[in-house]
């Protein structure tokens, strides 16, 4: 028999109405003919509740205590799904990371998946059971619990479909599916039918949401379809899936926007090998996560070298280069915070010209100022102020029409 995956997020499994309710979909699945593999997040805002728990008796704690703490969560859950389901006179039995054998570097709070040992699960399935496994966590070599971070459920599923080799994987959360933009500041975004990885994985490291940028990676590498549902209600998502020759028709697929940012500039440094590699190596120290980087030379001696990071790290990224800034012969050293990057993503933009100019010409018309431009194969995204973030989103999804299903769109050039 065929083999899905199904993954319910913290808002599917909240109470206990809705852990009965994720539980007929899970039935109803098996009904139609497949294995089915469950995995499952912590109840709501459990999460939160524990890392505040934490911090309340220590400010800084272990990072492998938390990752003991935080496992927790997701235990109960699964626990109380297998109970449900026996409830409805269903065979079904709950597993931990680790008794998966779902086997992760030592990373505490941010470790990585390095093996899954199937044959546990096959042989439950074997026996006609539902297999519930606790999301976001695996165990090292030493056998201590750790947890895969953020995003770290969708991870599980979509890792566990690989080494399952199962048909899909279904991520239940409590949106309709991925839609050309966030619905919550324009109206009228749609719900795409599907997505290739490529532009899931921009969208996703873009601060796109729904889906975590690991597990569409893991998804990619190891061809697992991903499809993306609503949790209370009978309809198709989203597929996230291989590029197929019609995605290229559609110039722009989605887009984004980021408010948390700040960009750190170096103006003036010298221009010697070397130099960029001192900042990066000591960001890296520092254990910074930079975004967009851009250095231009302004003469032969000197260039300005300037990068975004998550506004959580510029206290940090900054104290980083302060600390170098003799080493470097810099004139200055600027960061702003009052910043936001709006990003379009589409395969399109391989084989279709004119993406940037409608894009600079749509924030030229609503009056919006072009502070800096990064691109990638496809994707263009512009920093803007911050108070003028949401109108330069609106004014590109009205430029590239993403308020139409992809099909309705103006055909490109």
């Amino acid at each position: 028999m065929p083999i899905i995956t199904q993954k319910f997020g913290g808002t599917s499994v909240a109470d206990a109405e809705k852990i009965r309710q994720a539980a007929a979909r899970v039935i109803e699945t098996m009904k139609n003919g497949y294995q089915v593999v469950v995995v499952a997040s912590a109840r709501g805002k459990q999460t939160d509740q524990l890392i505040a728990d934490a911090l309340e008796l220590n400010p800084n704690p272990p990072k492998r205590e938390m990752d003991q703490l935080l496992s927790t969560g997701e235990q109960q859950t699964v626990s109380l799904f297998a109970m449900a389901l026996d409830a409805m006179g269903c065979d079904a039995i709950s597993f931990t990371g680790g008794q998966i054998r779902l086997m992760t570097d030592s990373a505490h709070t941010q470790a990585k998946i390095k093996s899954i040992d199937a044959e546990r699960i096959h042989k439950q399935l074997d026996q006609g059971k539902i297999v519930i496994v606790a999301g976001f966590q695996g165990i090292d070599e030493y056998g201590n619990i750790t947890t895969l971070g953020r995003g770290g459920s969708d991870t599980s599923a979509v890792a566990l479909a690989a080494a399952l080799g199962a048909e899909q994987c279904e991520i239940y959360t409590d949106v309709d599916g991925i839609y050309t933009t966030d619905p919550r500041i324009f109206k009228d975004a749609v719900k795409l039918g599907q997505i290739s990885y490529d532009e899931m994985l921009e969208m996703a490291s873009l601060g796109a949401g729904v889906m975590h940028i690991r597990a569409v990676g893991f998804g990619k590498k190891y061809d697992v379809k991903i499809h993306v549902r609503n949790s209370a209600k009978e309809i198709e998502g989203t597929v996230i899936t291989h590029e197929v020759p019609q995605m290229e028709g559609v110039v722009v697929s989605g887009a984004t926007i980021q408010k948390e940012m700040a960009k750190i500039g170096l103006v003036g440094v010298a221009n010697v090998p070397g130099n960029a590699a001192k900042v990066f190596a000591r960001l890296a120290k520092a254990k910074v996560v930079v975004n967009d980087i851009i250095q231009t030379e302004i003469s032969p001696e000197k260039a300005n070298l300037s990068f975004m990071v998550g506004i959580s790290d510029s206290t940090a990224a900054k104290e980083a280069v302060e600390e170098i800034k003799d080493e470097l012969g810099r004139d200055d050293i600027f960061i702003r915070e009052d910043i936001a990057e709006i990003s379009v993503v589409g395969v399109g933009m391989r084989t279709h010209y004119g993406v940037a100019e409608r894009m600079f010409g749509a924030l030229a018309e609503a009056n919006i100022n072009i502070d800096s431009i990064t691109t990638s194969e496809i994707r263009i995204s512009c920093v803007v102020d911050k108070d003028q973030a949401e109108k330069a989103l609106e004014a590109v999804c009205v430029a590239f029409e993403l308020d139409k299903p992809p099909g309705e769109r103006a055909k490109a050039d």
